[in-house]
């Protein structure tokens, strides 16, 4: 029993035509640093289109790794959700898939430094009838209207990383 890692770079997420997070490129003193600018006053969202290679069974993780563009503190509620096709089964027309129902996770900023690296994993538990081999297209929205969301500004996503059971 082995756990499969997928690793997702804010470049290669897709947008719908309104509420998505703006590309964010900072020329930093050592390297560039590229990220998702999510909004702290709307939601906003980004897809990924990720075959589920070894899938096996149970949860998926989605560690999101992030950072605050200007606060020092707060908390920032980041949401899931899975749609699933199993490629020449599923006879679900790809152009009107629904999600399956979102899962969410608050994250509290350590404090001290704005431009600190955070990670908060949010566990996918509605898994739209996942199984290994299904095209999967994941949302990843900020929900500044949560009760947790308390950080004011962007949070910028670094990166994600899905980690699920290949048995």
């Amino acid at each position: 029993m082995g756990t499969v890692r997928v690793a997702l770079d804010p470049g290669a997420a897709r947008f719908g035509g309104s509420s998505f997070p703006g590309l964010s490129l900072v020329q930093g003193t050592n390297f560039p640093v590229f990220s998702l600018a999510y909004d702290g006053s709307s939601t906003e969202r980004a897809y990924w289109k990720v075959p589920l290679l070894g899938y096996g069974s149970g949860n998926i993780t989605c560690t999101v790794e992030w950072y605050a563009d200007t606060a020092s503190s707060g908390g920032v509620t980041w949401e899931t959700a899975l749609a699933a096709i199993t490629p020449n089964t599923d006879t679900q027309d790809v152009e009107t898939k629904s999600f399956a129902t979102a899962n969410t996770a608050t994250d509290t900023h350590l404090g001290t430094t704005g431009q600190r690296v955070h990670t908060v994993d949010v566990t996918i538990s509605n898994l739209d009838s996942v199984t290994a081999g299904d095209v999967v297209w994941l949302r990843v929205s900020r929900l500044p209207s949560d009760a947790g969301d308390t950080m004011t500004g962007d949070a910028m996503l670094l990166g994600l990383t899905l980690a699920y059971s290949d048995s």
